[in-house]
């Protein structure tokens, strides 16, 4: 399989409201969309998000290495998936978000000419694991704003018949995130809660915020300290903690799981595919939890279309399980690039939404070209 074209779309979407984190609020998302024609006419489509807090690239720089990216991989016969992220490095150190871009488009190529769905062709790849029967994915709905916005958006997700949550913590005072996730919590009661600092905590607080009575209805904690900080803090903060802990900018693939498993310091992770540098990698990571019986959360950055949700949803259709659920963040964009975006079905992702060959979902050409970034262009070989 070659590339005869390719083109590279720096792309803006305004979310519905802006969304308030640790350490940054986002208006907008900024993603860039691949587009890689193959010898046959077929057209494969990849997407990478950016994420300057979590991955290091700005629009600027994932652009300009999804095309250098590009520019070599003209060359190359992909016939392998397995070996497409070797062909990769060899081209490129490093740059996660960029290869997992070009994996994707080159994935949907491969199995569209393949005659398959990208989450059956992971499903039959997978070796000598137990897997259960393929299930709706349950989907995760983040919560922000006032507190009294919080719970009323709670009680009407709720009764669209969503389960988990993600209560993001760390911007405010302890005391007060303490509070909101006591009132969430009890609100919720019975489904899968989660509070999300993105490493804002010290460690001290970390420990606090678990110990306390106010989050003690919470089914995990994630990314509470900095992913920088010492194993010996993650450590430490897993011993003192009754609450499960999950961690997300900590985990880039199966070397850093492989580590924090060892020193028993992690009891789930959130995989995101341009963490990974891919679905493949991706897709290994998820095994490597589920034989460890380590809970596995998906996620999308915010937020990214329905063409990185449809290639993170394969993952969690493959595997057959996602406890903590999967942040499926096309749901936060004022509009989305697929005719057909994937859309939440009582809380959940069906499967009917991918079972179409390749990786399941299609951009509008005319949408993309509108949603096109103030000040960029699109790049065309």
């Amino acid at each position: 399989m070659k590339i005869t074209q390719a083109t590279i779309f720096p792309i803006s979407i305004p979310l519905i409201e802006p969304i308030k984190m640790a350490k940054e609020v986002i208006i907008d998302a900024k993603t860039v969309l691949l587009c890689l024609h193959d010898e046959e006419g077929r057209q494969g489509w990849g997407e990478a998000s950016v994420a300057p807090l979590m991955t290091g690239e700005t629009l600027e720089s994932l652009m300009a290495s999804v095309k250098y990216l590009v520019e070599k991989a003209r060359a190359i016969e992909w016939n392998e998936p397995e070996n497409f992220a070797k062909s990769f490095d060899a081209i490129l150190y490093g740059n996660p978000s960029a290869k997992s871009c070009l994996e994707m488009a080159l994935l949907d190529l491969y199995t569209q000419k393949n005659s398959i769905a990208l989450w059956k062709y992971l499903r039959a790849s997978a070796v000598g694991i137990p897997l259960p029967e393929v299930a709706k994915i349950p989907l995760l709905r983040m919560l922000g704003g006032s507190l009294e916005k919080e719970v009323a958006d709670a009680k009407s997700f709720r009764e669209a018949g969503f389960k988990h949550w993600k209560i993001k913590v760390g911007s405010l005072t302890l005391d007060e995130d303490l509070h909101r996730v006591q009132v969430i919590s009890e609100l919720l009661e019975g489904d899968v809660i989660s509070a999300d600092a993105n490493g804002a905590m010290s460690l001290e607080e970390a420990v606090r915020f678990c110990t306390s009575e106010a989050a003690s209805k919470l089914s995990f904690a994630e990314q509470l300290i900095h992913a920088d900080s010492r194993l010996e803090d993650f450590i430490n903060l897993k011993q003192s903690s009754p609450i499960p802990i999950g961690l997300d900018e900590s985990i880039h693939g199966e070397e850093e799981i492989e580590e924090f498993m060892k020193a028993k310091a992690l009891d789930g992770a959130s995989l995101k595919l341009i963490k990974t540098g891919g679905v493949m990698a991706a897709w290994k990571s998820a095994q490597t939890l589920k034989v460890n019986n380590l809970k596995l959360n998906l996620a999308c950055k915010v937020a990214e279309t329905s063409l990185a949700g449809a290639a993170t949803a394969s993952i969690g259709f493959a595997i057959g399980d996602v406890p903590w659920g999967f942040s499926m963040s096309n749901q936060y964009l004022r509009f989305d690039i697929c005719d057909r975006p994937l859309t939440a079905n009582g809380g959940h992702l069906d499967i009917a939404q991918l079972d179409s060959v390749g990786v399941g979902v299609t951009p509008n050409l005319d949408r993309v070209k509108d949603a096109v970034a103030q000040d960029y262009s699109i790049i065309q070989y």
